[in-house]
């Protein structure tokens, strides 16, 4: 059988990291099994569903370097909606329900009184003809529910093991609005049969929607793909992520400077057996990954653990791709980026402190430090230099001045950068070169 996933996001909002957890793993799914990766737009949310925010989660998709096979929206595909829709009408599955929300609120509160669970009593079943057409012509409009089965549906997850979900114990899904707009919950089935879907990956929130949807696809004739359900990525709070609060979007991340594979990563291997250590890329993590790693328990994200992994990502980069991301920094030479690299987590940080530090540093010397730095000038060695040459200066000045330690090191690297603390002098002095250093010394 050959793989095929989708991702089907809704554009209701920015993607965050949460939204890339299960993004990447049908991603790395698809990969490691040669399958087919659909991008799916549900905007069948009129009202919330925007172009913006579809563009987007395509440039998201471009960062991040996931490619789709297959781009669709739901909106282009009504038809074929409509005319599931209709079967399942004819075959009694779908029933019209006329209740508005204040009024199945008011039930709902006394079922709970009565101390039982909230479920929807399927009054709507019980109407004559003539009920509805009353009701109608008080100018209701019905919204459309899916009949359940109510029974015990089983099922085996990849990730979650056996799973069985009771819908006897469910409220018949609304499956239509009062508009005549579709949920999620349909629209999705009837899109799976379509593209032949054969892995449907996401979170394990979705466990309950699967006993549902399993018996729709079953409605309609099909059999349903194999369903797998990872944990969830939270933030370092166990809070999940939002995406109207814009919590941790990808654009944010990206803003920020980011490696696209840090974030990748993070989304996909936290929660897991595996290291989050860098990889290569998305196909190395997906070598390595197995459903079986994941944990059945929360995947906490930690911000630190983030800027730690995108510093080591950006730390092991060779000059060629620096200067291929970053172009023709005032001049930068390997040797600039290999004696500042340390000192940056995210590349954005590069250009900054390479004109602070190499083009523009403001010396600073303190009067209790001027005799110290014109000695220190005095005895600057001759070029060529290299990254001996700073051992040999400060191990003469220290024979010359009887400083150490702290007083001898400090007011040199304030002299030569302005800063306190910084990159490794002994890398930093033959960038800097004789005559600059000399000038800062003065």
């Amino acid at each position: 059988m050959s793989v095929v996933v989708r991702y089907a996001p809704s554009p209701t909002g920015r993607l965050h990291l949460g939204n890339a957890r299960p993004l990447i793993l049908n991603w790395l799914f698809a990969r490691k099994n040669a399958g087919k990766f659909i991008l799916r737009f549900d905007d069948t949310d009129t009202a919330r569903s925007t172009q913006a925010f579809a563009a987007g989660i395509e440039a998201d998709l471009e960062w991040l370097s996931i490619v789709p096979e297959v781009k669709v929206r739901q909106s282009d595909r009504l038809p074929l909606y409509d005319a599931a829709r209709e079967r399942l009408i004819a075959e009694g599955r779908l029933y019209p329900a006329y209740e508005t929300a204040d009024e199945l609120d008011r039930k709902r509160k006394r079922t709970r009184a009565l101390g039982r669970p909230p479920i929807y009593d399927r009054a709507a079943l019980d109407l004559t003809d003539e009920d509805r057409a009353r009701l109608e012509a008080e100018g209701r409009k019905p919204h459309w529910r899916f009949r359940l089965d109510g029974r015990a549906v089983a099922f085996e997850d990849l990730i979650k093991g056996s799973q069985t979900v009771n819908t006897g114990s469910m409220s018949d899904p609304v499956v239509i609005r009062e508009d005549g707009s579709y949920l999620y919950t349909f629209t999705s089935v009837v899109d799976d049969i379509d593209m032949g879907i054969t892995h449907i990956i996401r979170g394990e929130d979705h466990v309950s929607n699967t006993g549902t949807q399993i018996e729709l696809f079953e409605a309609l004739g099909a059999p349903a793909p194999v369903f797998g359900h990872h944990n969830l990525l939270t933030d370092a709070e166990g809070h999940g992520f939002s995406k109207r609060l814009g919590s941790l979007s990808l654009s944010q991340l990206r803003e920020d400077g980011y490696e696209p594979l840090a974030v990748a990563i993070m989304a996909s291997i936290t929660g897991t057996s595996l290291p989050v250590e860098p990889y290569p890329d998305l196909d190395a993590i997906a070598e390595k990954l197995e459903f079986s790693m994941i944990s059945h328990g929360s995947a906490r994200f930690d911000p630190a653990e983030l800027e730690t992994l995108n510093a080591r990502i950006v730390h092991a980069m060779d000059f060629a791709t620096v200067r291929e991301r970053l172009g023709d920094i005032g001049g930068m030479t390997q040797a600039a980026w290999l004696a500042l690299r340390d000192n940056v987590s995210r590349l954005s940080q590069l250009v900054p402190l390479y004109e602070d530090v190499v083009v523009n540093a403001n010396p600073i010397i303190a009067d209790e430090d001027r005799d110290f730095i014109s000695l220190a000038r005095e005895t600057l060695p001759d070029e060529p230099w290299d990254e001996k040459t700073w051992g040999q200066w400060t191990g003469l000045l220290k024979e010359k001045s009887g400083r150490k330690g702290k007083a001898l090191f400090l007011p040199l690297r304030l002299a030569l950068t302005g800063r306190h603390e910084g990159p490794e002098l002994k890398a930093l002095l033959p960038v800097l070169g004789r005559k600059v250093s000399l000038v800062r010394l003065s």
